[in-house]
Formats: C-alpha cells, sequence, structure tokens
C-alpha cells in the first residue's frame, strides 16, 4: 500500500511538473522569439544615431552634451551584450522547461516510441544544480558514453522515473564520499581522483534490448547490503533522507511493468553500478 501512494505521489509531481512547464512555456518563448527583433531593431537605432554623431558639431550640439551626461559610448558598447545574455538566459530556460516536459511525459502514460537518450539527458539537467561544484565540494563529473541506439517502446515517464532515482542515489553515495574525504585521501593510483558518474548505453548482444548503465566511483556497498538494496523500505540513509521504496519501485518499472532486468553491482571502495536492461518492444 506504501508503495502506490508512493507511486501516487510521483504520478502527481508528474502533473504538477508539466502544468508548470506548460504555463512557463508561453511567455518564455514569447520572449525568447522577440529577443532576435530587439537585437535588430537596437543595431539600426545605433547605426542612425552613429549618423548623427558624424554629423553634430561637438561644440555647439545639445546631443554631444547629453551624450556625454549619459555615457553614450558605454551604452552603445554595453547594449548588444546585454542583449545577448538575455538571449543565452531565454535559452536556458527553453532548454529547461522542455526537459521538464520530457521528464514527465504527462501525456504519455501508455506505451510509446521514445528515444532513450533524451530522457537521460532531460534527468540530468534537473539534477544539474546537485552535479555542480559548491563552496565546500568539488562538482561531479559525468561522462557520457552513447552509443547509436534505435528507438525504444516503453512507459517514458515511468523509465525517467527509475533514471532519476539511480542518478539521485548515485550523487548521494558520491555526496557521502566528499563528507568524508574519500578522494582526499585515496592512494589508489587507479582511483579516478574526483566523483564521477559514467553513463553508457547499448544494445544487448541479442539485439533486442537496450541496457543502460549508470556506474559511480563512490563509497561502494558490501554484499549485504547489495542482497537488500531492492527490499521494500530498506534504505542505508539517515532518517528523513531516504523512504527505501525508490528502487524497489524502480525495479517493479523494469521488471514488472517493462519484462526487463534490474541488476547491482559494487564493490566496497571502489563504486556502484546500476545495469538497466529493457526490451526494444512490448508487443501488444
Amino acid at each position: 500500500q506504501t508503495q502506490l501512494i508512493q507511486s501516487e505521489k510521483m504520478s502527481s509531481l508528474g502533473q504538477l511538473v508539466a502544468g508548470i512547464a506548460h504555463e512557463i512555456n508561453n511567455p518564455v518563448n514569447f520572449i525568447y522569439g522577440n529577443i532576435n527583433h530587439i537585437h535588430q531593431y537596437t543595431e539600426d537605432l545605433l547605426g542612425i544615431l552613429e549618423m548623427y554623431q558624424q554629423i553634430c558639431d561637438g561644440n555647439h550640439c545639445d546631443i554631444s552634451q547629453r551624450a556625454e551626461e549619459v555615457d553614450l559610448e558605454f551604452i552603445v558598447e554595453d547594449l548588444p551584450k546585454m542583449l545577448s545574455s538575455i538571449r543565452v538566459g531565454a535559452s536556458r530556460i527553453r532548454e529547461i522547461v522542455l526537459s521538464l516536459r520530457n521528464f514527465s511525459r504527462l501525456d504519455e502514460a501508455d506505451l510509446k516510441i521514445v528515444d532513450i537518450h533524451e530522457g537521460i539527458n532531460s534527468t540530468l539537467l534537473i539534477l544539474q544544480y546537485r552535479l555542480k561544484a559548491k563552496p565546500d565540494s568539488p562538482g561531479i563529473e559525468v561522462i557520457k558514453e552513447y552509443s547509436d541506439l534505435p528507438t525504444v517502446e516503453c512507459y517514458a515517464g515511468k523509465l525517467n522515473q527509475v533514471l532519476m532515482n539511480v542518478l539521485s542515489n548515485a550523487i548521494d553515495a558520491l555526496e557521502e564520499g566528499i563528507s568524508h574525504s574519500y578522494w582526499e585521501s585515496e592512494t589508489d593510483i587507479n582511483q579516478s581522483p574526483t566523483p564521477k558518474i559514467r553513463i553508457s548505453t547499448q544494445k544487448s548482444e541479442d539485439n533486442n534490448r537496450v541496457v543502460i548503465s549508470i556506474a559511480d566511483n563512490g563509497l561502494g556497498m558490501t554484499k549485504k547490503v547489495i542482497n537488500r538494496i531492492f527490499d521494500p523500505f530498506f534504505t542505508t540513509k539517515p532518517i528523513g533522507k531516504g523512504t527505501g521504496l525508490g528502487l524497489s519501485i524502480s525495479y517493479q518499472i523494469i521488471v514488472d511493468k517493462h519484462g526487463g532486468i534490474f541488476n547491482c553491482k559494487s564493490i566496497p571502495g571502489k563504486g556502484t553500478e546500476f545495469s538497466i536492461e529493457i526490451p526494444l518492444g512490448q508487443g501488444k
């Protein structure tokens, strides 16, 4: 019952995210669509202003005096830069909104043909704030090793939920290693000196499934922990930080709902790797 409640909460969250993304999308597109026109108008006006300056006698013209008062030379130099910054900012917001819409997949509750890499990239963009460097900790490097994959028939929203759970757990593990100064004290030359997440995709040997591998170089887990990692309510996180349901629900989504395979292997002190395999098609 608790698993069903948690799954329903995620569904409601997806609806909320999709609604917010839809509401933001329209005004952002309006702003982004008009920036190019504003930039062109500004260049035209600055060109005409330059012609006025050439005609005007600097010693007796009120325009020259006013230009000095407002520091016209600085404005002419800074205004195009400001517009370019606004364009970059609006473009970034559009990317985030698109990622939110792709992640929620509100209109794709049923089986859909999707690009797996699109779902991974959308999830990473949403988690970007946790990957960036902070004053008290280094950033987490994400290495993408994507193969040329065909589209996959799957429950896109559910699969993105799994990706979010696995990537969030990888980040949690790396943050725990950072708090224990794991990389600063590491003496093994083969061990990477920085926290990393490696995401690789490929087709299975029989070409009937897609394999997604998500590995980190964190503290790793013991065999005893791995044996229980998919059990409902089992968690190694502090009280209040983990429900113990994320991986359990993810296992149901991959194995029961998609007929796939969900595995985990880990070596203490070396890191953890989750492997997700789903068929290319779900049949009728």
